[in-house]
């Protein structure tokens, strides 16, 4: 199969450095602290946050910091497979413990002693970088729950196809058999807090890959500050706290 035409256009008609359409929902379930939507090209992953609240169980308390929970699942309507995916398979506890590292890097927990934040991610639609979305969901509904964090962090992929490197690959194209980079940063504080890769690459390439990876990052990151920063404005003004512009 051919990702990048002559042209320089990719399957769904994107150039190799171009983002899919991304859309941002805060606050989308009444009984949660904190909530999002987060929407990348076809997929579409929900968050939801509860917290922080007293430790569940004790022997996981922590006097430093808090103790971040995240629950990773796909919903069984989420792909064509006609399989059902549960929160309890492989690949979901991998991805619950990859998400939750990423959490606990981007939220000062020391500001949160003895206490527990739960995180839950379902995947509503997967079209590729479910992974990048997760965390990309999670994190506005942390922010949403007013949870303290040291950046807006958020992630995103890149791959390399067609001697090309890709930004943002949809499910055809991270089927492709290519290298796969997932990265999310910290774009403020230019700190990568995950970085992850299938297949080897090259280290010039790798390179290229990573910094473009990096780059899709700083725009998502944009996009999903301007989201939080009207869905604040909305609140501000439903509360009678400032008047509508």
């Amino acid at each position: 199969m051919e990702f990048v035409s002559p042209e320089g256009l990719r399957l769904d008609g994107r150039r190799p450095r171009e983002l899919r359409r991304i859309n941002c929902q805060l606050d989308v379930l009444s009984n949660a602290d904190g909530s999002a939507i987060f929407e990348m090209g076809n997929t579409k992953v929900l968050a939801a946050v509860f917290g922080p609240h007293a430790v569940t169980r004790r022997s996981e308390l922590r006097e430093e910091g808090a103790l971040v929970v995240c629950e990773y699942s796909m919903a069984a309507f989420s792909t064509g497979e006609r399989r059902r995916r549960g929160k309890g398979d492989r690949r979901s506890t991998e991805l619950s413990m990859v998400i939750r590292n990423t959490l606990e890097q981007a939220v000062i927990t020391e500001l949160l002693p003895r206490s527990q934040i739960d995180v839950y991610v379902q995947v509503l639609q997967a079209d590729g970088g479910t992974r990048c979305a997760a965390i990309n969901a999670a994190v506005l509904a942390l922010a949403a729950a007013g949870v303290p964090l040291r950046d807006l962090v958020c992630g995103c992929a890149a791959g390399y196809l067609d001697g090309t490197p890709l930004l943002d690959l949809n499910y055809t194209e991270d089927a492709g058999g290519g290298p796969d980079l997932c990265v999310a940063l910290a774009p403020r504080l230019d700190s990568l807090y995950l970085v992850q890769m299938d297949n080897r690459l090259p280290v010039d390439t790798f390179q290229a890959v990573m910094e473009l990876a990096r780059e899709g990052c700083r725009t998502i990151s944009g996009v999903m500050r301007q989201a939080l920063l009207e869905h604040t404005q909305r609140l501000a003004v439903a509360r009678g706290i400032t008047a509508a512009v």
